[in-house]
């Protein structure tokens, strides 16, 4: 039995993740962490308004981290040093930050893992864009999200952007007559965004050469899309070996 602890519990994603968790077998919903909570909630079992107070009392084996941008890293950081096996899947951690978490992860007994998505067609595109990258000079991104999607460019896009980038043979470089870029620059791919009522999170790769257009798309038409990557990585991340970053690392 895993028991997990649910942090951004009265996010989108977090109530669904907090949801599904508790209808798996070998899963046991050990707390629920939102800064939302009222005195009166926080006082339930489950209910807690920050990660420290949860750790008084519960000890979860795994976290799921489903918060903002602005209290991610902190709370990944308690949750690691505690010792508390980590999935992040809220976006805004930094290049530095994510250093420091893998060196905490790294100096003491919790694993952690760091995904922009957990849609398995998601990671998918990402793979299939990075393979198109090695046969085209030119490409950009548009990412479509819901209005209220705290960041833009999404993590998605700047991470299959980055890995565009660096694939093995990438042939990608910059247009010399690009205009400034819509929200997002990403290495040498331009990243548009959109955010627009009635989106869930879509994003589309469009690779151009003389004569033709690649387009690789993918669309999450509800939240239940990302539900089997969050529970593959809940599942996975006791046994990984080293800091990892992106879902795509569980699928093989």
């Amino acid at each position: 039995m895993i028991d997990v602890l649910v942090v951004g519990a009265r996010g989108r994603m977090g109530t669904l993740t907090a949801t599904t968790i508790a209808d798996q077998a070998d899963m046991r919903l050990v707390g629920l962490v939102d800064p939302s909570y009222g005195e009166d909630e926080s006082a339930s079992a489950l209910a807690f308004r920050s990660v420290d107070r949860a750790l008084a009392e519960v000890r979860p084996a795994v976290a799921v981290e489903f918060s903002t941008p602005a209290s991610v890293f902190e709370n990944s950081l308690l949750l690691l040093r505690a010792g508390v096996h980590t999935v992040v899947g809220a976006t805004g951690l930094t290049a530095s930050q994510v250093a420091e978490l893998g060196q905490t992860a790294r100096s003491g007994s919790a694993n952690l893992l760091i995904a922009s998505n957990f849609s398995v067609g998601a990671v998918l595109l990402m793979r299939f864009a990075r393979e198109a990258a090695r046969h085209y000079e030119r490409a950009e991104i548009i990412e479509l999200h819901h209005e209220d999607k705290a960041d833009a460019p999404s993590g998605t896009a700047l991470r299959t952007a980055a890995l565009m980038a660096a694939a093995a043979g990438s042939r990608l470089s910059p247009s010399p007559a690009l205009a400034a870029p819509s929200r997002g620059l990403a290495g040498v791919v331009p990243i548009h965004s959109v955010r627009l009522p009635g989106l869930v999170a879509h994003q589309e790769v469009l690779l151009g050469a003389t004569g033709e257009l690649l387009t690789l798309r993918h669309d999450s038409l509800s939240r239940e899309s990302f539900m089997p990557g969050v529970l593959l990585a809940v599942r996975n991340v006791a046994l990984l070996e080293e800091v990892t970053v992106g879902l795509e690392n569980l699928l093989d």
